[in-house]
């Protein structure tokens, strides 16, 4: 058995943030070829893939830069009310966004793939519950912090 010391989060696994702001980055460059996704982020302001970045960052068990500076999870909820996100987009910004991750040569060790494959699944959902009409934000909401510890290294015990 590893030490849980010895056990990176998934933030650190990845290679910190500059690994994510080049993800998110190339990710948004794909994301204006793509004809599901294109019409959703076509307003998108130029700071977008650095604030996914952040975001990314902190709930992968890094910097808690995106509470500091840009509202939290509030914030990001409030990002996607009222947008009318469907299944279809959520499961092709999910798909683009690994497939993006595979052309950076990122981490593809089983069991990082299927943390960072779980995180994806379950932010994208709530992001398209909190699209639909009627949702609602918790002000008081933390951004959600537990992906990064539950990893273990490869082929651990």
């Amino acid at each position: 058995m590893s030490d849980p010391q010895d056990v990176p989060t998934l933030y650190q696994w990845l290679g910190g943030s500059e690994a994510l702001l080049r993800l998110t980055t190339r990710f948004y460059e794909n994301v204006k070829a793509d004809g599901l996704l294109a019409p959703v982020f076509a307003h998108m302001d130029a700071d977008h893939p650095a604030h996914v970045a952040a975001f990314l960052a902190e709930v992968l068990g890094g910097p808690a830069d995106y509470s500091k500076h840009h509202g939290g999870h509030p914030h990001m909820i409030r990002q996607h009310l009222n947008r009318h996100l469907q299944q279809e987009q959520r499961r092709r910004w999910v798909a683009l966004l690994l497939e993006t991750a595979d052309q950076l040569s990122m981490p593809d060790d089983p069991e990082f793939r299927s943390a960072l494959v779980g995180y994806l699944e379950w932010g994208s959902r709530l992001a398209v519950i909190n699209s639909q009409p009627g949702a609602d934000v918790d002000a008081e909401a933390p951004c959600p912090n537990g992906a990064g510890g539950e990893v273990k290294g490869p082929y651990s015990g």
